[in-house]
């Protein structure tokens, strides 16, 4: 019972430990300001435009 008890609890720390992982490993100065984003976003990328022959 002790054993199934000890491997329950381990099974809780790696999901929490994935969960954290995930939550807590992208970039290193967080989220970039919303302004950065929308102009990323707002910037053309020159694929939609018809190339001139």
């Amino acid at each position: 019972m002790t054993l199934l008890l000890l491997e329950a609890l381990g099974a809780l720390v790696l999901l929490v430990f994935i969960v954290w992982w995930t939550m807590f490993s992208g970039r290193k100065g967080g989220e970039l300001p919303e302004e950065v984003e929308r102009q990323k976003l707002e910037k053309p990328s020159g694929k939609d435009k018809p190339e001139d022959r």
